[in-house]
Order: structure tokens, then sequence, then C-alpha cells
């Protein structure tokens, strides 16, 4: 299989004389070839940080890369996933750092801070994408051109075949441009990122809002159609106001805020929601001067944001605060209701607060747009306006897809809507050839307990440099630095190759019976069963648990596999 080749940290001395533990839960017969009971066989596990992450990277496999210091074809085997590794090496919520076997020793392996360098190193090298691509004469129309819709588009274009996307925006990115503020992802990089898919053949055609699907289809000779418009607006919250505060919704404010930012400086500004988005913008409006608070009806579990956003908002000075529900509006002052919580579920007190307030913006329950939609009947769209798809990501309406944000039960995220896309496009290409896509079988996971850390891991995370809350909040300047490339390389290195050899030549000096064969470097071993007794020393030295015992297959016969 191996699918996830990969090194660890490079501090690490093999000898056959290292072996001290006894072999466990193994029991074996004496003697060589059919006389054993198991045999070892090499295997290809899943590292759990590939398993975990949304847009389906592999990334031990560009880590592998990185380690060396060969960035350029650590960038290749990245782009096979992700059309934006400088992007999501800024903005991805990083659920592969959580799922990482190192957090059982000490620290995640930085993997975003890596992808980053390698993203930013691709950028200031202006590197194209390396792909071979037979056109296939089909036509692909794309609605939306935000990370859901690029990613699809870039995907389909590797695939051979021509795609346009139409955006009813006046620049490609969607909330990556409208909702991530400069201090979190500069646009310069979107720009950059966004420019290698345009290079590759995909047409971007901007402030050009689609009404009518079906018209639009025919009239650009279109195969396939995939809609990945995100949610892009906000649900209006009900509640008595005498218009003495002024209102606004989240992606209002953010159209605003770029042509005039003026009439949220130097103001008393309630923001309402628990989501990323509510504190993406209260951080900004931190930026333009004024105090601001986040209001949310929900607990801490309840909050969608993710910890560390909300720390880093408490860290530059934005109140926050939890079990809070507007109840109404009335001269310059809004009152609150206090929640609680019942059965998962925020409900009032009778009991109320009031605050002072120059401006409220709502960022409270995102949905998407998709009325334009309803004239075609096959398409089942919810009541919140979310689009329901089938197992092949389609629509009731043959040769319409749907990804990204517009689809139910979702956590919404960047990284999300970019996986939607690349999986959306191996399931067009399929319909468009009238060969159906296949969802490969999934390898094992490689947990933390099959793995055999028998060495010393000791290596400190490197963590990226940020700039001071006292000094971030007086400018757009990006917070987050960096990583040099001598950090990020040991970063790289400190990559325990979960569950895929490495060639450490563990197995090969450990083995009494000389059973091992190396094949070269990047070839691997292979076992010459005449030679072995299933002793699985080998099975124990192995640190990735790149070697499985099995039983010995009936009337099996001896080999070198």
């Amino acid at each position: 299989m191996g699918m996830h080749i990969a090194c660890p940290f490079k501090k690490i001395i093999m000898a056959a004389n290292d072996i001290t533990k006894p072999v466990d839960l193994l029991t074996h017969a004496e003697g060589t070839g059919p006389q054993r009971s198991r045999r070892p066989v090499y295997v290809d596990f899943m590292p759990p940080c590939n398993s975990a992450c949304p847009a389906g990277e592999n990334i031990q496999a560009w880590m592998a890369q990185a380690q060396s210091g060969n960035y350029f074809e650590a960038f290749q085997r990245l782009v096979e996933d992700c059309p934006f590794p400088a992007i999501m090496g800024r903005v991805c919520v990083k659920p592969c750092e959580t799922g990482c076997n190192r957090n059982h020793i000490e620290t995640t392996v930085n993997i975003h801070a890596v992808e980053r360098y390698i993203g930013d190193e691709a950028i200031r090298q202006k590197w194209a994408v390396r792909y071979e691509a037979k056109p296939t004469g089909k036509r692909v129309l794309v609605v939306g051109a935000g990370p859901g819709g690029l990613s699809a588009a870039y995907h389909l274009a590797r695939l051979g075949h021509t795609v346009e996307v139409f955006d009813a925006g006046k620049h490609p990115g969607g909330l990556m441009w409208k909702g991530i503020p400069d201090y979190r992802l500069p646009k310069e990089i979107l720009d950059a990122e966004v420019e290698r898919i345009v290079k590759m053949g995909v047409k971007i055609r901007l402030n050009y809002r689609v009404q009518d699907i079906l018209t639009e289809k025919q009239a650009g000779n279109f195969d396939a159609i995939y809609l990945s418009i995100g949610a892009q607006a906000i649900r209006s919250e009900e509640f008595p106001q005498d218009g003495s505060v002024s209102i606004t919704d989240a992606f209002s404010f953010f159209r605003e805020a770029k042509m005039n930012a003026s009439p949220f400086m130097n103001k008393k500004v309630v923001v309402y929601g628990g989501g990323k988005l509510a504190l993406y913008l209260s951080r900004m409006i931190k930026r333009f001067g004024s105090e601001v608070a986040v209001y949310f009806a929900g607990d801490k579990k309840m909050m969608p944001a993710y910890d560390y956003e909300t720390e880093d908002a408490l860290a530059e000075g934005v109140e926050v605060q939890l079990l809070r529900s507007i109840s109404r509006i009335e001269k310059k002052k809004i009152t609150l209701e206090k929640m609680k919580v019942e059965k998962g579920r925020a409900v009032g007190t009778g009991e109320f607060e009031t605050i002072e307030a120059d401006v409220l913006i709502n960022a409270n329950k995102q949905e998407a747009d998709t009325g334009f939609l309803r004239v075609v009947n096959d398409i089942k769209i919810n009541e919140d306006g979310t689009v329901a798809i089938d197992v092949q990501r389609m629509t009731g309406h043959e040769g319409i897809f749907a990804g990204g944000d517009m689809l139910p039960g979702e956590n919404r995220s960047t990284t999300i809507a970019v996986g939607h896309g690349k999986k959306a496009a191996k399931y067009i290409h399929g319909f468009l050839l009238q060969e159906p896509y296949q969802k490969p079988e999934k390898h094992p996971t490689a947990g933390f307990r099959k793995l055999h850390m028998w060495y010393k891991t000791d290596a400190p995370q490197q963590e990226q440099d940020k700039l001071a809350p006292a000094v971030a909040v007086k400018s757009f300047e990006e917070v987050v630095s960096g990583l040099t490339e001598k950090e990020a390389r040991f970063e790289a290195q400190r990559c325990l190759s979960c569950g895929n050899c490495f060639e450490c030549d563990g197995c090969f000096g450990a083995c009494p019976e000389d059973a091992i064969i190396k094949l070269g470097k990047g070839n691997r071993y292979k076992f010459n069963y005449n030679a072995c007794t299933g002793c699985a020393v080998c099975y124990e030295q192995c640190p990735c648990h790149a070697i499985e015992m099995i039983p010995e297959p009936v009337n099996s016969t001896t080999d070198v596999k």
C-alpha cells in the first residue's frame, strides 16, 4: 500500500542490542518457515493526523519531504489534496494536531506552521503546480468562488475538465476575503493562491449573480454544476427596538468597514453571536478604537468558536459574556435576558440586565441564501436554506452537485469546505466519464498504543511568535508569525511516522536470523520467510508499528516477501 511514508525525529540511534522488551501478547513455535505460528508482515496504517484532516491531506507524506529540506516536493505532495497551503497554514482549525500522537508524549507537531512555511515558500519562489491532465472535453460550472468552489475548480482542472467559476462578489475568495480579517489572513496571500488556480486555466467571472442555474447550464453548455455559495446570510433576530442603536449584520459590517470604518470607530459596540465570525469582527472593532463586547445566549460548551479564538479575543481586550440573550432595545440601551442551560438548550430565566450601546452587530446563526434554487423542483432545500445531497454529493437534480457551508449538519470551516470541493470533484469526474467514483476503504488508524516507543523523543515544539496584544490592536498587521526554515525543518522532524515504515533499519539490525532484506532507499524491506522464525523481535523493534504479526497462513510455504 505504501501511501504514507515519512521519517520521524532523526536523533534515533538503532542497534540490535537496544531491544529490552519481551515479546508481549505473542505465542510462537520454535523453528523456521512453516513451523511458525505467526509471521511478520509490513503494513501501512493511517496516521491520526491524516485521518483527522477534513481536506484529506496526506500530511505524513509531505512532512517527510519537509524533514529532508525538499520543500518543493513537499509542496507538490501537499497540493495533491489542498490548493491553499499558505492559507490553511493560517486559518485551519487544526484537527490534525488534536489527533497527533505526540500529544501523548508532550506537545503536538506544529503541523499547520510547517504547512504555512511550505505555502509561503511556494509563493515566494512562484512554484507552479505539477500535474498531468488529458483534456476530457467536459465543461463544469462552479457557482461560488469561496474555498469550497475554488477547491472543486482546482481539482476538476487537475482532472482535465474545463472549469468556469461564477461569483456575485467583487473579489474571489468568498468568506476568506470577506470574513477573515487581515490580521489573520493577509490578502496578498489569498490573492497569490487564487492566482495559481487561474494560471491552471480556471476562469473566474466576478460580479455575476446566478439567478437560474438551469438556464446557465444550457447557455454555457456545461455538463455539470457544483454549487458552493457558502452561508453568507445572518438570520434576523426578532425583538422590539426603537432605532436608537444602529443595527447591522456581520456580512454587512464586513462590506461597510472595508469602504468606511468611521461608523464603527470610537463607539460602544455589541456583537451578538458565539462563532468565530463574531470573534473575528470583535477584534477588528477593537482595532478601530472602540469598546466591544460579545454576547452569546449559550454557555461555553455551546459556543461554536474554538477556545483559542475566544482566548485571543479576550487577550486583546474584547469582553465575552455568555448566557445572555437580547430582549429589546430602547433609548440606546440593550436589555439582555440571563439564560440557563437545560437539556442542552439555552432557556430564559426571567432575569434581565441593561447595557449601553451605539452599534449592535448580529453575527448569530449563519444561513445559506439558496432561494434561487427553489425553481428547480427536484432540489430539496431545508428550512434553514441548506441543501440535501446524496452519497455521490449530488442534489436531487442530475448533474448538479453541492458542498461547503450550504450543506446541513457540518461544523462550518474553511477546511471542511476545501475538503468538500475535493470530494465533489471526484464524484463529478466519475459522473462526467460515466465511471462512478468508488470511495476506497480507509486504512486502520495507528493510535499511540500501537507504537513501540522504546527511544527518547525529547524535542520541544517550535512555537510561532505572536504580537503582544497591546501591540496587535494598534494595526491589522498579521498577529502570528511563521517559522524560519530551521524551525520548520526541526518541527517536521518531530513527526513519529505513525503506522508507516520510514526505513530506520531497526528491524534489519534487530533480526537474529538475518531474515530481513533491504530493497534500497525508498523501497523499504522484505522478509525471507525461509529464515524467519516468527520470533517477533522486528515487530517489537519497529517504533512506528509498520510491522504486524499475523497468524501463519494455513498450508503456507516458505518464501521471500
